[in-house]
């Protein structure tokens, strides 16, 4: 089943299968497919149609009836999205298939349904981002015009006055930044009553014009207002009384929506390196020290008929640098009886095939392979080897001279050459005692809405610092670190060659695995290469095979991007929480994030004080993420990953939180929308459309706003927490208690009369996803105890280790026992 799972689109199932002369890349070639199953109802399950472009490859909707059956999958290398529901007949996940592999998993019993909607929308994203694209280029060119709507200043019902100000500009695109500037009355200077950046308004993905969000508080009330373009354009107006009254709602003046189309990983990190040439005094670049393998590819090519006598060349240069230059010819000679030879001219490589007797070919696949490796000028340039592993014994054809091509579709604007990933520091004192958080984005590159989820995020730290009181405590309080793109490689790959791309491009496959119609099958599952709980030590949820969608890769650790990870946690060792962003399925989740598949071991618990602390913070932070248009995260969504998806082994949040300590979450974006007409909740997809994709990335920014919020509360948290002794059961012969705190905090306790210490017993769950144990006594006891907060915040100011005896005591009797 792992072969053919792992051998996408190359239809090794099959014996008879016959593979074309010259195989280019991106020319798979489709098998027929026998008619698809039909369900208990007779309605006939949609196959997806072969796709020249995507090798057929789509989401498909699979339906188990138990947890069981979700680590079979995984166990299988089946590629897997972060995304499981409940359903009437069991749990529904939903998998990257090829046609073959999707009757293969219906051959072993597997329930593989249709298709998830809004999946087909591919080519109309990328469509509407050139579009986007266009607009903003052709704007950046040329200054723009502001069209005045409104500029009016009015009273509240307390005399309190106010300003708002709308303008249109004729550069639609999220870049164009309008900034309003206005004196304090008639004859005062021109910037004496204030300046604040405009908001962007759009409307079921149209730019509207710029506004003010809110109504913004004045002292005085202005006479004219002037506002600038950051493409140039200017406009000075009047201000007028506006008639009406309005009351201010809570929050102010608040800029948000600067993301308008997906943006591709060279696009994401030209946008941080603005932003900080922009804000310098609050922001800094960090180049994170190890390069990615590059958006490269080394070029091929294929030849033969059928297995055995297929065989295909790899360039030894990327082509980039010059494998596509590369080109092979297999030539029949006119005379009987003639030797294999290889002569190379240049870049040209000829291979002359060998005759027998009567002048017809004799040489073979593997004889081919050898005397192409063996040329010191041919292996010079290229590498051959056999179909997949094939002995090689079939009789090759002759076929014209064909250049290699490492098939690779991104504009030259995308470069070939390693790539340099970048985080964004945000703070106006870096470093030091303030607490830093970590924000990073796109582990997976078909997650397309995850990385402007971090780059709305910077947008509105810089844009809000200087007249939101919020934002600015925020960045002033606190270290942040933004990395908006994790996965480059994958991601520009995701863009533009195959959409589905999980991976980076590293391709650790040997030669069996490594023809050209296995390209879209290299690559490292990022989130599955880190250190802790990973599948070398034994834990469930990611794969040794290179062509898996979760492959480990050849060991911990083995890619720059993750390295990069880990680099930076150490080097900023103020870094206390963490965000990772993913999609989709509306989650949020935290560590312990993988198990082992006997007994399902999960890694060590996250103590009693801590889980609740996640908790709590999670109102917080999803109450946030409701305020943009409703959406709710549900409380069977929110948990710690195996309590709520499945083990993802070697996952980056377990790597940052077991070796050092940082608090971090994940979110999974893209909730399932409720369709009232069906009454059913409908998933979203990797690549929704953008008007989608749009709003996920504005509620789940407002999530990594809150985020920060909970990290500075922490930052300033010095209050104590308290607690109490709570006797929830007695019998004849024995008593039962347990432990409230007022705040999330662990409780320390003993029950012989010693001094508690951090050494001491410590409260602990009563199961999974449950409350705190009851401790049961068989004799009258007096318990000794004290609490601690996540901050390290202590009760009573006790000193665990020091000489003190403040700590709580309660006498628990036991009636028997008097």
């Amino acid at each position: 089943m792992r072969s053919s799972l792992n051998d996408r689109g190359s239809g090794r199932v099959v014996a008879a299968f016959v593979l074309p002369v010259v195989l280019a890349l991106g020319a798979t070639p489709v098998l027929a497919s026998p008619a698809p199953p039909a369900l208990s109802g007779g309605e006939v399950v949609p196959d997806r149609q072969p796709s020249t472009t995507q090798d057929g490859v789509a989401l498909l909707r699979v339906v188990v009836p138990d947890q069981a059956a979700v680590d079979r999958l995984n166990a299988l290398g089946v590629d897997l999205a972060e995304y499981r529901k409940a359903v009437d007949d069991g749990i529904e996940v939903h998998a990257v298939l090829s046609p073959q592999e999707a009757r293969e998993l219906r051959g072993q019993g597997f329930d593989v349904r249709d298709a998830v909607p809004g999946q087909a929308a591919f080519a109309a994203n990328q469509a509407e981002r050139r579009t986007a694209m266009s607009a903003a280029v052709t704007a950046a060119q040329q200054n723009d015009t502001l069209t005045p709507l409104r500029a009016e200043w009015f009273t509240s019902t307390d005399d309190r006055r106010f300003l708002s100000v709308e303008v249109k500009s004729s550069a639609t695109d999220a870049e164009t930044v309008l900034t309003a500037t206005w004196d304090s009355g008639r004859g005062t200077p021109p910037d004496s009553g204030g300046t604040a950046t405009l908001s962007r308004f759009t409307d079921a993905g149209q730019y509207m014009y710029h506004r003010f969000d809110y109504p913004l508080p004045v002292t005085q009330a202005p006479s004219r207002v002037t506002i600038k373009s950051s493409r140039g354009g200017s406009v000075t107006v009047p201000v007028t009384k506006w008639l009406g009254e309005r009351r201010t709602p809570p929050g102010g003046h608040y800029v948000s929506d600067f993301v308008d189309h997906y943006m591709d990983p060279t696009e994401v990190t030209g946008r941080i390196t603005a932003l900080a040439a922009e804000f310098p005094r609050i922001t800094q670049i960090i180049d994170l020290p190890y390069k990615t393998n590059g958006y490269r590819r080394a070029a091929q090519a294929q030849f033969g008929t059928g297995a055995a006598s297929t065989f295909y060349v790899t360039s030894t240069a990327y082509g980039s640098q010059g494998g596509n230059d590369v080109s092979l010819a297999l030539t029949r000679p006119e005379a009987a009886s003639s030797p294999l030879t290889v002569t190379v001219t240049g870049k040209d490589v000829v291979v002359g095939l060998a005759t027998d007797a009567s002048g017809a070919i004799s040489s073979t696949a593997r004889q081919v392979v050898d005397a192409l490796n063996a040329n010191t000028a041919a292996s010079a340039l290229l590498t051959a080897a056999t179909y997949r592993g094939d002995q090689g014994g079939g009789l090759v054809a002759a076929a014209p001279a064909t250049r290699l091509t490492d098939g690779l579709k991104a504009p030259r604007s995308v470069s070939r050459e390693p790539f340099q990933m970048k985080a964004l520091r945000v703070g106006t004192k870096r470093g030091g005692p303030k607490v830093g958080v970590f924000l990073y984005c796109q582990e997976h590159a078909r997650e397309w809405v995850t990385p402007l989820v971090c780059v709305e995020t910077a947008e509105r730290l810089l844009r809000n610092y200087a007249h939101d009181p919020r934002t600015r405590r925020i960045v002033d309080d606190l270290d942040i670190f933004i990395l908006p793109t994790s996965n480059p490689d994958g991601a520009h790959y995701s863009f533009y060659d195959y959409n589905m791309q999980r991976k980076n491009m590293t391709n650790h496959c040997p030669a069996k695995a490594a023809d050209p119609a296995s390209r879209n099958s290299w690559g490292v599952d990022l989130n599955r290469n880190f250190s802790v709980g990973s599948m070398f030590d034994g834990y469930l949820g990611a794969s040794s095979d290179c062509t898996s969608g979760v492959f480990a890769g050849p060991s911990e650790l083995s890619e720059p991007e993750d390295r990069n990870q880990v680099w930076l946690t150490r080097k900023y060792p103020n870094i206390k929480f963490a965000m990772n962003t993913h999609s989709y399925g509306g989650y949020f989740m935290w560590p312990p994030g993988s198990y082992k598949e006997a007994g399902r071991e999960t890694l060590p618990r996250i103590d009693l004080g801590t889980e609740n602390y996640f908790w709590e913070s999670s109102r917080h932070i999803l109450s946030a993420v409701q305020e943009r248009r409703g959406t709710a995260i549900w409380p069977g969504r929110t948990g710690p990953v195996p309590d709520v998806l499945y083990s993802a082994a070697g996952n980056s949040a377990d790597e940052h939180w077991y070796n050092r300590g940082i608090i971090g979450w994940d979110f999974e974006v893209g909730a399932d929308l409720y369709d009232p007409a069906t009454k059913r909740f409908q998933p979203v997809g990797f690549q929704p459309p953008f008007a989608e994709g749009h709003e996920e990335a504005m509620e789940f920014s407002s999530g990594q706003i809150a985020i920060l919020e909970v990290a500075r509360a922490y930052s300033g948290d010095r209050r104590r927490p308290g607690s109490e002794l709570e006797v929830t059961g007695r019998t004849g012969t024995s008593a039962t208690f347990t432990f409230t705190t007022d705040e999330p905090a662990n409780v320390y306790y003993t029950l012989d009369g010693s001094r508690p210490t951090l050494n001491s017993p410590k409260l602990v769950a009563a199961g999974t996803r449950e409350g705190a144990q009851r401790i049961t006594v068989d004799r009258t006891t007096e318990v000794h105890w004290f609490s601690v907060d996540i901050a390290g915040n202590v009760e009573r100011g006790y000193r665990p280790g020091g000489p003190g005896a403040n700590y709580r005591r309660q006498r628990v009797e036991v009636r028997g026992d008097r």
